[in-house]
């Protein structure tokens, strides 16, 4: 009573030999009692504080026995805490019911987190397992070990799921993984007494993960499954899950078809008296089974098989027999009928057994004791192969082999859940096997916590005390290491032939043995033995040992295997049935089955798992260890009941006890030598800390405490102090720590407040200083905006003053609008009967960046302000050098503000007759306006020019001929002409007016774009402008800036355009007769309408067919270039001026013709174009255009044309209509008409084509061919030209005819000057050549005799050496000599982008490779002639000819190189490309050049290759693909450039190492190899380009090392003159700083960077079918680009959009943190592998695909909040699931809804109410459509849309979105899926994935939501290929969902998106810890 309080808690002394906790009660008597936990009393002793409320960690407690232990479990599973440590193991009670600490926010809590932060869990020893096997690169295993029912399984599955979930990827195979444990729980675990889902068998699961921590696999392996349960079940207990499963589960047909009924009619399921397991339903479990084998490739085939055979067990089980006989039943012809045999082979291999005597096989009939037996073996036997057969089944979908790639780093964690120690009242055989391998297990565990503690200790030359523990070496001596153990003599006695049990155990015990280990049996009699092992004595009966580790089948039973047609059950016995059966004598007829994966032949049960242990043994040693011990806490599965000697016994057989003890005793914290001095350095007496130093080193130096911390001095030597560390034990160290943490929180608190005080301080310095400043700056400028409006207020009184003093002007009036000529309706569409009014708005944007008020601030003249006036200016707005450009801006003043209306018309006529504007206008060579400035002035002085004054009344479109014309003439003061529009319409309150300024404004825009200054100011005012006219104008613009300026003043019919807005619709006319309407704006190019026209007849050839315009007799080309169709009309109409008669009025036409042919022309190709060629030249004949001296030639193509027309009937009239069709009058007046048609027959009759049945097509192709090989003249190109310099020609002014067979000199009279073949051309140039040109289209002419050449280049295989190659020594090259004619022989063999191809010498006849820059290839297809070789072949002296002289030549000129003995030697001085040819001393010589540094370097990199080549297996092989991409070597098999750099960078992306040899190089490539930086230094100017391609890729990949940075900094400045060497540099600074890329380049860099283009940009498309194009760069990362494009389009946010890839068969989002030519690469790179071995050439495979911009998650989405969002990205993306009926809605809504789409589709066009029954599906959701018929459709669509009367297009659209947000569904993305999981659903579910979480839909009813989760309860998820998989829940008790669909990469992208974005917010919100130490 002294010594103890009421209160206090002490230990008690127990019977049980364990004290157990009570405490101390004080009675009203005042007794002391002492009262346990169980209400009795006895001794007392006091306990440790630590043990009264528990601790985390067990090594803590302060009561370290067995007691301390046991109650500190005990304290914590009654707190609900059933994981505790014990240093870093994990000791886990099951507490029999569920927890709410499964959670996927547990995951997260506990991941990245060190262990023992947090409460112990078993999610913190998976982290730990993750976090060491990532950071030290070493494979990790747990080992989960305890008593059945303990809760291994569930821990097991806890951990997977954990690290599933860290992985993060939520990918299939993490899935498959996760879906195995329901498989084999269904088929190796059953309910026993102890666990009602005990596993029966042992497992270990290695996960695979790679080098980022990602599941890639996993590996099961299974030991010692429970055969003997399928037949044999103790009371209370079942068979095997799958059965009972089976049975409740499938169909009633599949029942049907099984004979199969309930489990009571089974008896191998009522063994156990318990068929119903509470707490299971077998149902539900049944498919949930299945759902796991369809994820894991099992097909329906597969599970229906193993139904099968299931089924056969249970009726196999039901056969009965009687004495020495069968009995007749049909349980064994079902039986049969399952395994598909016959059932008399049944019976009979169940009740015979055949054995061999000498010299017959002689059978014997078996008892119905031994036919039981045989049976229950063979039920046996195929349960335990089926289970091998599906571990290896489901293996083959989770493993994925390693590769012997060095790259391929793989680590792995391992998961052992194996049975735990079992000593039950009778073990047998198989209990002793599991006690062996806890045994192993226990010698693992001690070895590691008990001998590796103590080895560390003495490492470190520690004294402590030995904890004396238990080894079981002799244990595991006994059994299995040392001679005559008892495995190997259970072993060694199955051998024998007469072996029993009995004999086995003679022998057992008659082997002497030291120790007490092995217990003999009692006596003869006694059938038991014991064995002493770790976890206490275990007693084995020896009855039916040799049987079960013989574990075999009799003959018979193999022999009815065979005979089977059960596929499954063939292969499951395979090896059986093939190599490994061999009769064993000693098995008396047995057959040893043998496992397959065994690697010798191991007969028995027991080798067979020794095996296995010993390769599990060898894997758990070569791995970090972590354990979990399973705890159950009773026996009778109760939550909150702690049996104290279950738990003491468990405790016990753990070795927890030894566990505590040593680390308690040893030293649990540990110090870093640098902790342990910073912490008590103050002991030492002297500054010096280092332990190296000599004189004062640790041990000699002298430790004291000074008097001031409390203790006396002292000093002591080193090893004094090293016995004396164990005073540092942990009380002292817990107080001094503590002490030492509340002085240093004291110490942060106050430099916290200081620094903190100061901070503040400066931060309102600086905010006053900035207040200051604006307040300053804010004041200056109210008081100029104050001083401004004084300011204008005067001037403009003062300008009006001097303009009525000065300048005298008629009062302007308000201008009358000029009557707009009658239209011509053919030309040009109708103008609107009235205009719409412009809203009224005032202009204010000064605001905006580029706002028109800040361009006129800054560059308008004097006080010119931006708004509107009307009045005359005196100066212009802007200023000009040129004296005539600023008259002109004030004539062009006076112009616009009579067009606009803002001044009256004069109404003075002047009537003197003048045409020099109109003349100027109208010339087609002159039409500038250069020479009319001014012309509206009054004074004399200023009047410039000729002709009329402009002070007339005028036109509209003579006004806008004057403003354009100066625009046109006077490109300087365009900018002026804009603003003075501009300041018109700002502020414009006169909206007539206004209207006026605005049609002028795009009149304008179409014809001429302003300067970049003023370009962004126009855009934005555009973008403020009307919506009636701003968007209009900005297209025009845009138009105008892509096809260039206007070379003529607008036509009328664009004036008409602009007032209606309305798009001009031409009529073109084709030479079959029909004509071809198209639209036409005013920026319309020759080469738009041609490519409209193609696309419309569908022409595929469209070379040469060309724009023609017909002007009443006159017809001319436009070609089908950039040439502007409307000047060519403008041109018609000045024309019609000039002759007196209304613009409209113009007779122009337009045609469709073949100009030109290519020399490789070929009829055959396109149809359509043939059949138009040849129209025209029938035309043409009859018309004269095609004229020939030969008559021959008209008969011919007449006799094909009766051909086509009439086929091969013969008749006059027939011919006569052929002749007046194909004959000009003129022939036939000189010939009769008779004449002609008898010529026509005959060529007809005699025609090769008769005869020959060639169709219409093809005789119309040989007359195509037959008109361009006779009259090529016909089909040219002409042009005037002035020969500047030359070989002299009889005139300097001439005609050249291009056209496919050559280039023609031809004078006015059509007299050929000169004549040259293409082969006799060389190049053409702007500079330099043998004839020097000039001619007003040079650049067009020059293209084309460039293209012709180009491509006779391409298409000829005739080439002339331009010098002798001699390379005898290399058969790889042809050897030939200069003026040598080469066949090329273009058959791929070698790559002709590089400059090499295969060449047959026509003097020689060999053939070899040739480089293409020592030849010249003839531009020709056919042979050259003799003439033309005899150019390249001239003797020396007739070739040395002067280089021409130079001279200036004049802009406008063209230049021809004919090949002649004037121009070889420019071909001499051309560089010989064999540079990788070099000796070794010449390379020598080339190295020298290199930078000294780099040279170095590349010696440091060459010591480094013979380890490198151990390591990485090199792909850059010689010949070095680097000299491939650069040409240097010739490359067989054509390939691509995109193979090259795969190859060049594909190894170096994959081994780190190899990068900088990728910069540098290899020294196996030293003598014809060398690296990019090497290549530069040495190559020839020729492959220089090449070089510098690759160093730009390479530096968009990684950047070089450190040590090879400086040099390669280096080598790029020192060539400061390439282009790309600055890119490069700053490449590389910006890789330094990010990642490096993980692909090789792209196909899009690859091809940006070989066009010489260091930008690239990307098209993007958007949901609205608008595509951008935007530049990306090599490092631009997906996250980048989408915030790129956000900002370009004026988006609010990024948020929420992402980017996708379309490819043919699927849709791809693209991750945000992938670079972008990465995620492209990794979509494209699958197909490309798997096509690769059918392309026959080697090319790549390209996939086309299309990159898309648009909103993937909907969040923060409310339409007319951001315009541009809702016009791009909402309304196209909503309305096709609106309209597929995904949304639940109303009849009125849905009339409401068509009738805003009706207005989206046609906007005010009434005439299209018609069409609405017709459109209703664009209009009404598929589901609605049938709810009314389509014309009271139509009545309600026209009744809404009549409703919702003056909204605009987008504001229908908004409206739209406006009326659809409201519903719950808004924004969903919405999945149809097959779904089995749920019984309750329908089979065919909708699933909406949203910002609240996943909906499941019924489709049919859509009004039933069949349930919503929210993303906080969908714990996992991943997708397959046709399989999506979700977890909702906890992970243990989760319910799973499974659904058939090919759209599941689409959900779990979303998903992922959806909790990134949420967990992305919490953390946003997450309060941070200001605290520097943790509270």
């Amino acid at each position: 009573s002294t010594l103890c309080v009421q209160g206090d808690w002490v230990w008690l002394d127990s019977g049980a030999g364990v004290p157990i906790g009570a405490r101390v009660k004080v009675t009203e008597g005042g007794q002391y009692l002492l009262v346990d936990d169980e209400g009795k009393e006895g001794s007392i002793r006091v306990m440790h504080p630590t043990s009264v409320e528990g601790v985390e960690d067990m090594i803590r407690l302060g009561d370290l026995n067995e007691a301390g232990l046991l109650r500190n479990l005990l304290v914590r599973h009654r707190q609900g805490n059933i994981y505790t440590y014990t240093g870093s193991v994990l000791v886990a009670v099951n507490p029999y019911k569920e927890l709410p600490i499964y959670t996927s926010e547990q995951v997260r809590l506990y991941h990245d987190r060190r262990l023992g932060e947090l409460p112990p869990h078993v999610f913190a020893i998976a982290d730990a397992c993750y976090f060491n096997m990532r950071r030290h690169r070493k494979d990790q295993c747990c080992i989960i070990s305890g008593e059945s029912g303990a809760g291994k399984t569930e821990s097991t599955k806890l951990v997977l799921q954990f690290l599933a979930a860290v992985s993060g990827q939520h990918s299939w195979i993490e899935q498959q993984i996760l879906e195995a444990n329901p498989i084999l729980e269904a088929f190796g675990n059953a309910k026993t007494i102890r666990n009602d889902n005990s596993s029966r068998f042992g497992k270990y699961v290695e996960i695979f993960f790679n080098k980022d921590g990602v599941i890639e696999g996993a590996r099961l392996e299974q030991y010692l499954l429970e055969k003997s349960r399928v037949c044999h079940q103790a009371k209370e207990e079942r068979n095997y899950h799958i059965f009972y499963c089976m049975l409740a589960g499938i169909t009633t047909d599949q029942k049907k078809t099984l004979c199969l009924g309930d489990a009571s009619e089974f008896s191998y399921l009522k063994g156990g008296h318990c068929i119903v397991c509470d707490g299971r339903d077998d149902a539900k479990d049944y498919t949930r089974i299945r759902q796991a084998l369809k994820i894991l490739t099992f097909t329906e085939i597969h599970c229906w098989e193993i139904l099968k055979l299931l089924a056969a067990l249970l009726h196999l089980g039901n056969v009965c027999f009687e004495g020495r006989s069968f009995s007749e039943c049909s349980s064994h012809v079902l039986c049969a009928c399952s395994l598909q045999v016959q059932p008399t082979a049944l019976a009979v291999s169940l009740t015979y057994r055949s054995f061999m005597t000498n010299r017959e096989l002689v059978s014997k009939p078996l008892s119905s004791e031994q036919a039981i037996n045989s049976r229950d073996a063979f039920v046996k036997a195929i349960y335990g192969k089926l289970f091998i057969w599906i571990v290896g089944k489901i293996n083959s979908a989770i493993y994925k082999m390693s590769t012997s790639d060095p790259k391929y780093v793989r680590n792995s964690i391992g998961l052992l859940d194996i049975f735990g120690f079992e000593n039950f009242a009778s073990n047998s055989f198989e209990q002793l096997c599991i006690n062996f391998a806890n045994e192993q297990l226990q010698q693992f565990f001690v070895s590691h916590v008990f001998k590796l503690e103590q080895e560390e200790y003495n490492k470190e030359n520690i004294a402590w005390k030995n904890i004396s523990f238990e080894d079981n070496t002799q244990t595991l001596d006994l059994l299995a290491v040392k001679p005559l153990n008892v495995l190997a003599l259970i072993d060694e006695e199955s051998h024998f032939p007469k072996g029993t049990d009995v004999t086995m155990l003679n022998k057992m015990n008659q082997v002497p043995r030291k120790g007490n280990i092995y217990i003999p049996s009692k006596n003869t009699h006694d059938m038991e033995f014991g064995i002493r092992h770790f976890a206490g004595e275990v007693y084995y009966d020896s009855r039916g040992f040799l049987e079960k580790n013989r574990d075999a089948l009799s003959s018979d039973i193999i022999k009815l295997i065979n005979t089977s047609t059960n596929k499954l059950l063939q292969q499951i016995f395979e090896k059986e049935l093939t190599n490994n059966v061999a009769k064993n004598p000693a098995s008396n007829g047995r057959i040893v089955m043998t496992p397959v994966s065994s690697l010798k032949q191991i007969s028995t049960l027991s080798g067979q798992f020794r095996q296995s242990l010993d390769s599990l043994m060898k894997a758990l040693y070569i791995c970090q260890p972590f354990f979990i011990r399973c705890f159950k806490p009773n026996d009778d599965k109760q939550s909150m009941v702690f049996d104290r000697d279950l738990c003491m016994r468990q405790l016990h057989y753990s070795g927890m006890m030894d566990t505590i003890r040593i680390r308690k005793l040893g030293y649990p914290i540990r110090h870093t030598f640098q902790q342990f001095l910073q912490r008590y350095r103050v002991l030492l007496k002297t500054t010096v800390c280092d332990p190296q130093t000599p004189r004062i080193g640790l041990r000699n130096a002298a430790w004291y405490c000074s008097t001031s911390s409390g203790f006396p001095p002292f000093s002591i030597s080193f090893e004094q102090l090293l016995h004396g560390l164990e005073r540092l034990q942990s009380k002292i160290r817990g107080r001094l720590t503590r002490q030492r943490y509340l002085k240093e929180q004291a110490a942060v608190v106050t430099v916290q407040s200081h620094v903190r005080g100061y901070l503040a301080r400066k931060s309102y310095s600086r905010k006053k200083v900035t207040v200051t400043v604006l307040q300053a700056h804010t004041g200056a400028m109210q008081a100029r905006k104050v001083t401004n409006k004084i300011r204008t207020g005067v001037s403009s009184d003062v300008t009006i003053s001097d303009k009525e003093s000065e300048v005298p002007i008629l009062i302007p009036e308000l201008a009358r609008p000029v009557p707009a000529p009658e239209p011509d309706p053919k030309p040009a569409p109708k103008p609107a009967p009235e205009l719409v009014e412009l809203p009224e708005a005032e202009y204010n944007d000064e605001d905006k960046e580029f706002s028109f008020v800040t361009f006129s601030a800054l560059h308008f003249q004097g006080t010119a302000t931006h708004s509107h006036i009307d009045q005359r200016l005196r100066q212009p707005l802007l200023h000009h050098e040129d004296e005539g450009d600023s008259l002109a801006c004030l004539t062009v003043w006076w112009i616009i503000l009579r067009f606009m209306g803002d001044i009256a018309e004069p109404k003075h006529i002047n009537q003197e007759p003048s045409t020099q504007i109109q003349k100027n206008l109208g010339n087609r060579q002159n039409r500038r306006l250069s020479n009319i400035v001014g012309l509206d002035q009054v004074q004399s002085n200023i009047l410039i020019g000729e002709g009329r004054t402009l002070d007339r009344p005028m036109s509209d479109l003579e006004k806008l001929h004057t403003i354009v014309g100066y625009a046109l003439s006077r490109r300087d003061i365009r900018d002026e002409i804009y603003c003075q529009i501009i300041k018109q319409l700002v502020n414009n309150k006169n909206q007539k007016s206004s209207l006026r300024g605005w049609v002028l404004l795009s009149v304008c825009l179409g014809i001429f774009p302003p300067t970049e200054l003023l370009m962004q100011y126009l855009e934005s005012f555009l973008r403020a402008g009307p919506s009636s006219y701003g968007p209009y104008c900005a297209e025009r613009l845009r138009r105008t800036v892509a096809n260039g300026e206007r070379g003529e003043p607008p036509c009328w019919i664009e004036l008409q355009a602009v007032k209606t807005k309305k798009t001009t619709v031409v009529s073109v006319a084709l030479m079959n007769g029909s004509s071809i309407s198209l639209p036409l704006d005013s920026a319309g190019t020759s080469a738009e309408l041609c490519q409209a026209l193609a696309e419309k007849v569908h022409i595929k050839d469209t070379y040469g067919f060309s724009l023609y315009i017909g002007f009443y007799e006159k017809v001319w080309s436009l070609g089908s270039g950039r040439k502007h169709v409307m000047d060519a009309i403008s041109q018609c109409e000045q024309e019609m001026r000039r002759k007196g008669e209304e613009e409209q009025h113009a007779p122009w036409r337009l045609y469709f013709r073949k100009e030109l042919f290519s020399p490789w022309h070929d009829s055959s190709i396109d149809a359509v174009s043939t059949d138009l060629i040849y129209r025209q030249i029938i035309r043409g004949l009859k018309s004269k255009e095609y004229y020939s001296e030969k008559e021959d030639d008209f008969v011919q193509l007449a006799a094909m044309h009766y051909f086509v027309t009439f086929g091969s009937t013969n008749s006059v009239e027939n011919a006569k209509k052929v002749v007046e069709e194909c004959i000009t009058t003129e022939l036939i007046e000189t010939k009769s008409l008779g004449k002609w048609i008898e010529m026509v027959t005959t060529a007809h009759t005699q025609g090769p084509y008769i005869n020959s049945r060639q169709s219409k097509d093809s005789v119309m192709g040989n007359a195509v061919d037959y008109a361009r090989q006779k009259w090529p003249i016909f089909f040219s190109k002409f042009y005037e030209v002035t020969q500047m310099s030359g070989p002299p020609l009889q005139k300097s002014s001439f005609i050249v005819a291009i056209n496919w067979n050559g280039i023609s000199f031809q004078d006015e009279k059509e007299k050929k000057l000169l004549e040259l073949s293409y082969p006799e051309v060389t190049g053409v140039h702007k500079s330099r050549g043998q004839f020097l040109l000039q001619c007003e289209d040079a650049a067009e002419m020059a293209d084309l005799i460039q293209g012709y050449l180009e491509g006779l280049r391409e298409r000829s295989v005739y080439a002339v050496a331009l010098q002798d190659v001699s390379k005898q020594d290399d058969p790889t090259f042809l050897s030939y000599k200069r003026g040598d004619v080469l066949v090329m022989a273009k058959n791929g063999e070698y790559s002709t982008d590089r400059g090499w191809i295969e060449g047959t010498s026509e003097r020689t006849g060999a053939t070899g490779a040739v480089s293409m820059d020592t030849v010249l290839v003839l531009p020709t297809l056919d042979k050259p002639s003799d003439a033309i070789l005899s150019l390249w072949n001239l003797s020396p002296e007739q070739k040395r000819v002067s280089e021409p002289r130079r001279s200036r030549r004049p802009s406008g000129c063209v230049t021809l190189l004919k090949t002649s003995c004037k121009n070889l030697n420019h071909f001499n001085t051309r560089p010989l490309f064999y540079s990788r040819q070099l000796s070794e001393k010449t390379l020598g010589n080339c190295a020298y050049s290199c930078p000294p540094e780099a040279t170095q370097y590349e010696t440091n990199v060459f010591s480094r290759r013979s380890a490198l080549q151990k390591r990485v297996p090199l792909s850059l092989t010689l010949p070095s693909p680097i000299m491939k991409y650069m040409g240097d070597y010739p490359i067989k098999h054509v390939r691509q450039p995109i193979e090259l750099t795969d190859q060049i960078f594909g190894a170096a992306m994959q081994h780190v190492t190899l990068q900088d040899e990728v910069y540098l190089g290899l020294p196996t490539w030293a003598h014809d190899a060398c690296c990019i930086l090497r290549e530069m230094t040495i190559m020839t100017l020729i492959s220089v380009d090449y070089g510098w391609q690759l160093l730009w890729l390479c530096t968009g990949l990684f950047p070089p090392s450190h040590s090879l940075l400086k040099y390669t900094q280096r080598f790029l400045e020192s060539r400061p003159r390439e282009p790309l060497a600055t890119d490069c540099l700053q490449r590389i600074q910006m890789l330094l700083s990010m990642e490096p890329r993980k692909l090789p380049p792209h196909q899009v860099e690859v091809d940006a960077i070989q066009q010489n283009s260091s930008q690239i940009f990307h098209k993007i498309h958007f949901p609205n079918d608008v595509t951008e194009i935007f530049e990306v760069s090599s490092t631009t990362r997906i996250r980048d680009l989408v915030r790129n494009i956000a900002y370009k389009l004026i988006l609010n946010s990024a948020d929420g959009y992402g980017l996708s890839m379309k490819t043919p068969d699927k849709v791809v989002s693209l991750n945000d943190q992938d670079y972008f030519f990465d995620s492209l690469r990794q979509t494209t790179n699958q197909p490309k592998k798997a096509k690769r071995g059918l392309c026959v050439t080697g090319t790549p495979v390209t996939m086309p695909y299309l990159v898309i911009f648009m909103r993937k998650l909907w969040f923060n989405v409310t339409p007319g909040r951001d315009l541009t969002a809702d016009l791009t990205f909402h309304f196209p993306q909503e309305l096709p699931k609106y309209l597929r009926g995904f949304h639940t809605c109303t009849k009125e809504e849905m009339i409401s809804l068509a009738g805003l789409l009706f207005r989206v589709k046609v906007d005010t066009d009434r005439s299209q109410f018609v069409m609405i029954p017709r459109m209703l599906k664009e209009l009404v959701p598929v589901d609605g459509l049938k709810t009314m018929s389509p014309e009271d459709w139509k009545k309600h669509i026209i009744a809404s849309y009549n409703k919702q009367a003056g909204i605009t297009l987008d504001e229908a659209k908004v409206a739209f979105l406006k009326a659809i947000c409201q519903w719950p569904t808004f924004g969903c993305a919405f999945f149809e899926v097959k779904q089995t999981s749920e019984p309750s659903y329908p089979g065919v579910i909708r699933i909406a994935v949203s910002k609240q979480g996943v909906h499941f839909i019924d489709p049919k009813t859509k009004v039933d939501l069949l349930v919503m989760h929210p993303f906080s309860r969908i714990t996992n998820w991943s997708s397959g290929t046709t399989y999506f998989h979700m977890t909702i829940g906890n992970l243990v008790k989760g319910n799973t969902f499974l659904c058939e669909t090919s759209a599941g990469h689409k959900m779990d992208d979303l998903l992922s998106s959806y909790v990134s974005m949420y967990e992305m917010q919490r953390q946003a919100v997450r309060p941070r810890n200001n605290s520097m130490f943790p509270t």
